[in-house]
């Protein structure tokens, strides 16, 4: 069971491939759960639950990117005390996360359910579809505790160099929200509502099986039932890295959920379709969103360890293996994005709308394979703050007001959409930015000590 990777010594390439390969399938995996609900509900149920399916999920994927990118506070800390040879600490990070995260996880079963009508009303959910887009959420947000808990077990194993251990409980779990969603969408037609208790009844699978193979895992560290408690120092250290990461992806989510509620005042047609492509997008993004996951955690190594250059080695590699993607990617979906469509949704009208707000999607794979590996890059060397901050400027000084604007001259989804990649084109140019000015710091240092 012992699958960590030490990326402090020896070959590059190798590993880091070896490393991102899982958890790509991992992230595909994941995109999996709310796709197979979209495409049998799409195939099998009416266009309000396709609907209720698409503004939900959205909400509930804003939700799980929140927690998981909080998570990455624990994966950043625990990689940088590997890197250090520090592994004394290990057994406190991972129980400061275990309880941190369950009473976070205890409040979000308790709330999401309450407001999920204030949730779909503020998404401007179709009047066609409030009641199933209400359903979708309260469902899903009385089992946000497994979200959480297998995010947090996942980030542990990431930190200490295991990509493995969640592609094996994820992939298990993705085959029984399958099963779940022939069941009761399929069979017993139950809709949006059968959908959501799909994914719920999957994500308890997978943390049960998280829980049965750490247990058989060898650890770097001890572990024992004494760390499972709150170390206030431990806690302080992972919000550091942890809430910037969580803020930013909060905040850039939100962004994301004014586009979607713009598109819903258009129509059903426009929402459901909207919700088709965000869905083929998941997928399509799938690649670049591994290699900043990856990153993260090779940096952290190599920062402890305190080496910059190979850090840096690491850097380009990973932006020239997700160029190639990207361009594959974006052929893909500018030019054959109806095909991508299809899978999710059978209505004429719903496809069409999709592939028009694609083509936009298809646009930024260009770009985000250079954004997301030098997100990865800054999360690994604890720069957080900077993550935050060039991610909610894009969000809230580019984005919002170039979709807005978009849908005051045109209701055609490609010039809404735009607003994805040009949002892009700004964090890019602030990431260089911010790449020199650490560099040219870095040479003033060395200077000074010689």
């Amino acid at each position: 069971m012992k699958k960590e990777m030490d990326f402090t010594s020896g070959p590059i390439l190798g590993p880091l491939l070896r490393f991102s390969m899982p958890i790509l399938l991992a992230l595909f995996l994941q995109a999996l759960y709310g796709a197979v609900d979209l495409l049998v509900v799409g195939l099998y149920a009416t266009p309000r639950d396709v609907s209720g399916v698409a503004i939900g999920s959205q909400i509930m994927m804003t939700y799980t990117h929140l927690v998981s990118s909080f998570a990455m506070g624990t994966t950043i800390l625990l990689g940088q005390k590997i890197g250090e040879g520090n592994s004394e600490s290990g057994g406190r990070i991972i129980g400061t996360s275990v309880m941190t995260f369950l009473l976070i996880g205890l409040i979000s079963t308790a709330l999401l359910p309450l407001f999920s009508g204030s949730l779909a009303s503020v998404m401007n959910a179709p009047a066609e579809a409030f009641a199933e887009t209400k359903q979708y959420i309260a469902i899903c947000g009385f089992g946000s505790i497994m979200i959480i808990a297998y995010n947090v077990l996942g980030s542990v194993m990431r930190g200490i160099g295991d990509s493995v251990t969640p592609l094996i409980t994820v992939a298990i779990a993705g085959l029984c929200n399958i099963v779940g969603d022939l069941l009761l969408v399929a069979v017993l037609h139950m809709g949006a509502a059968g959908a959501a208790i799909a994914t719920v009844a999957s994500q308890a699978v997978s943390v049960v099986v998280s829980f049965f193979l750490l247990r058989r895992k060898e650890l770097p560290f001890r572990f024992t039932r004494k760390h499972i408690r709150i170390d206030f120092a431990t806690l302080r250290r992972i919000t550091r890295f942890g809430i910037p990461i969580a803020l930013q992806d909060l905040l850039v989510g939100f962004s994301f959920l004014v586009i979607l509620a713009i598109v819903n005042k258009l129509g059903l047609i426009a929402s459901a379709g909207v919700g088709v492509a965000e869905k083929v997008c998941a997928f399509i993004m799938l690649i670049p969103a591994a290699f900043m996951q990856a990153m993260s955690a090779y940096v952290a190594q190599n920062h402890g360890a305190g080496k910059p250059e190979r850090s840096l080695r690491g850097l380009m590699i990973a932006i020239g293996i997700s160029t190639l993607f990207g361009v594959a990617m974006f052929y893909l979906a500018f030019f054959h994005g109806d095909l991508l469509c299809r899978i999710f949704a059978k209505d004429a009208e719903v496809i069409a709308a999709g592939f028009d707000y694609l083509r936009a999607y298809a646009i930024d794979c260009l770009f985000t394979c250079f954004l997301f590996c030098f997100i990865g890059y800054y999360n690994g060397l604890g720069r957080t703050a900077f993550v935050m901050m060039q991610g909610i400027s894009a969000a809230f000084l580019v984005r919002i007001p170039v979709a807005y604007y978009m849908s005051t001259v045109s209701e055609q989804l490609f010039l809404i959409g735009l607003s994805v990649p040009i949002s892009t084109i700004f964090e890019i140019t602030a990431s260089f930015t911010f790449f020199f000015i650490l560099r040219h710091r870095e040479k003033r240092r060395l200077l000074a000590q010689n």
